[in-house]
């Protein structure tokens, strides 16, 4: 066992950790050891050969290893006999507990990272312009006029490149530069996002 949690068997390695409550079976419900162990190609090939006959072609000592990382993901399991059985409940319990993970983000949120920052563009001019929308309801209230480097900073928690940002609001007619041309007031009527 290494020190960042994962297991050298043949030049791959393979997580062994796990996360979530054990199951009726006593393995956590976590997908990444299950997918870490199907990912390591002597686990693999020890896994398939007791899913086809129940024998491995290994020496005994990876063998082992690979039937412990198996086991550790639960998708063997050790009889009270000393039989080792694949365990075909795993990916059901896996297919259950994946069923629970958050939905896709929907709206703007498909662009912005967790942190609220753009994470691109859309290529669509309706979803653009929705992005554009929501980020100028965030930075500037309607009726606020505010100077181009107070803009510019308020921008920077949205992207490495506010000036470019600032460049696509005011071309999209969501923000107006003033008579001036120093300052940056909304020119759109806000929508709900």
């Amino acid at each position: 066992m290494e020190q960042d949690g994962t297991e050298d068997l043949g030049g791959e390695r393979a997580s062994t950790g796990a996360a979530n409550e054990p199951s009726a079976t006593g393995h956590p419900v976590d997908w990444r050891p299950v997918v870490a162990a199907l990912a390591n190609r002597d686990a693999r090939a020890v896994w398939a050969k007791l899913v086809v006959d129940g024998g491995g072609t290994l020496s005994p000592a990876r063998e082992r290893r690979a039937r412990e990382l198996l086991d550790a993901a639960g998708l063997i399991r050790t009889t009270d006999g000393g039989a080792v059985e694949v365990a075909d409940a795993a990916f059901r319990e896996l297919l259950a507990a994946s069923a629970s993970l958050q939905p896709r983000p929907t709206g703007v949120e498909r662009f912005l990272r967790p942190d609220g920052r753009i994470d691109r563009f859309p290529a669509a001019a309706d979803d653009r312009s929705q992005l554009l929308r929501h980020i100028a309801g965030r930075v500037i209230a309607v009726g606020e006029i505010v100077t181009e480097r107070e803009l510019t900073e308020r921008l920077a928690r949205f992207g490495d490149d506010p000036v470019t940002l600032r460049r696509y609001l005011v071309d999209a007619g969501i923000l107006l530069r003033t008579r001036s041309g120093s300052e940056y007031a909304r020119g759109d009527e806000p929508s709900g996002s």
